[in-house]
């Protein structure tokens, strides 16, 4: 069951080629960043393109919980009336956070500096995942937290009266974690600095130095270095956010092995801690291009136009491309269905604990599809059958996770026999117009009596 209400079972079917201009929504994490920064600046941050979906619609409910005036303008645009760094109000009642593990992770380390306490929840899937990679570090600064066993929500966090600055290196490769850290950080005095082995997404880095935050990057020998001095006067700003590459990624992917298909996808930001999966699907063979390339507001952008593939081959995807496309990996995995030999994917395990265990959930369903997968704790490899070769047929379980239940949607497009998911539902989550927006493309999805 959905943790958003009812479950909504879908079925996708084979169908004629994939045509048009896929307007994907605004980036997810940028969208969350714009309105947890526009909090902690001083004065009106205003916001265009904004990703409407039911995650960052909590986040918004929840900086205005904390004080900030968020108010909604309609078509995507948004303004923030900040209350600056430190000035987070105590909010009056428990934080949901609904599906959004990006939402509460960010948000704990945004008030863990500052002297106030706050209890977070979210849906059934959000209140299964690990929390302790985000209170570990924060209680460094100074802050507490209470919640269930293994580190999970409810939880409530207690923060710093008095907080210190901290030097953390990231045990894994994560934004999330980072981005929290360096968050918490914004109101401690000194200097604050995160090591990462690989790097992760830089959406913070970049955004927090726009905002007009003293923040540096070096490589050092461990990896990346990023240095933040605390207590500043954030400055409000004007964002556009751009088009979300973790949402492209569905119409480009279906475009590739739904046989005439010719897809354009404009805006999309092409960060190159975000651009992995694109990178990956021309070294299988993809016909798939930039075309405008250009900046703005400080991230590369281009428009993706996609291409049927028939000849895409399997390959061994680099790991150290795992964190610029960890959320890319079931979509990936539905390419690699209708690609010729092994595709490999190692050093993934952070998998196991998005919003579902998507090794598990994708190879569960692919089996089901007639498609052999073989998995490790972090690692798994399809094996796959060409085009024209994948059965299909089966339903499968979305486990409350809008990538499994959307990946699964694109297959039942070029599969033999259409394939359906118990639960479409959490879709809503990120990628609120994907039904529309695929069925314009001329895809054939269909809500199905439960």
């Amino acid at each position: 069951m959905s943790g958003h209400g009812t479950p909504i079972p879908m079925t996708s079917r084979k169908c004629g080629p994939l045509k048009g201009e896929a307007r994907v929504p605004g980036d997810k994490s940028i969208s969350h960043r714009s309105l947890i920064l526009g909090a902690l600046s001083v004065g009106e941050t205003r916001i265009s393109g904004l990703l409407e979906g039911e995650d960052v619609l909590d986040t918004a409910k929840a900086m205005r919980a904390f004080g900030a005036e968020v108010v909604d303008h309609g078509g995507g645009n948004w303004s923030v009336h900040g209350v600056g760094v430190g000035g987070f109000a105590e909010p009056e009642n428990v934080i949901d956070c609904g599906n959004s593990g990006t939402g509460v992770r960010l948000i704990m380390g945004a008030m863990a500096t500052t002297p106030i306490t706050a209890t977070f929840t979210g849906d059934a899937s959000l209140n299964k995942r690990p929390m302790a990679r985000v209170t570990d570090p924060i209680a460094l600064f100074g802050a507490r937290s209470y919640g269930r066993s293994g580190g999970r929500l409810p939880m409530t966090i207690v923060g710093a009266e008095t907080p210190v600055p901290v030097t953390y290196t990231t045990p894994m490769p994560s934004a999330q974690v980072k981005s929290a850290v360096l968050l918490a950080g914004l109101n401690a005095p000194g200097q604050t600095v995160v090591i990462e082995a690989e790097a992760t997404r830089d959406h913070t880095e970049r955004m927090l130095a726009g905002f007009g935050a003293e923040i540096s990057v070096e490589d050092v020998p461990e990896g990346r270095r990023i240095t933040l001095t605390g207590q500043p006067e954030l400055k409000p700003q004007v964002i556009a956010v751009p088009r979300d590459p973790s949402s492209a990624a569905f119409p480009v992917c279906a475009a590739l092995i739904v046989e005439g298909s010719d897809v354009l996808v404009p805006n999309i930001g092409l960060n190159p801690t975000r651009a992995g999966l694109f990178t990956t699907l021309r070294e299988m063979g993809a016909d798939l291009t930039y075309e405008n390339e250009r900046f703005e507001g400080g991230e590369p952008v281009a428009d993706l136009r996609a291409k049927f593939s028939p000849d895409l081959k399997g390959i061994e995807v680099d790991p150290a491309r795992a964190a610029s496309m960890i959320d890319e990996y079931p979509i990936l995995s539905v390419v690699a269905a209708f690609a010729q030999g092994d595709t490999v994917m190692k050093g993934v395990k952070e998998l196991r604990v998005k919003e579902s265990d998507r090794i598990d959930a994708m190879a569960k369903g692919l089996r089901a599809c007639g498609v052999e997968v073989e998995e490790g704790e972090d690692w798994w490899i399809v094996k796959g059958r060409g085009h024209g070769n994948v059965p299909g047929g089966a339903t499968c379980e979305s486990h409350l996770d809008h990538r499994i239940a959307m990946s699964f949607m694109c297959l039942g497009m070029a599969a033999e026999n259409p394939v359906s998911v118990d639960d479409g539902a959490p879709i809503a989550t990120s990628f609120p117009i994907f039904e529309a927006l695929m069925a314009d493309l001329g895809a054939d999805i269909v809500r199905t009596a439960g």
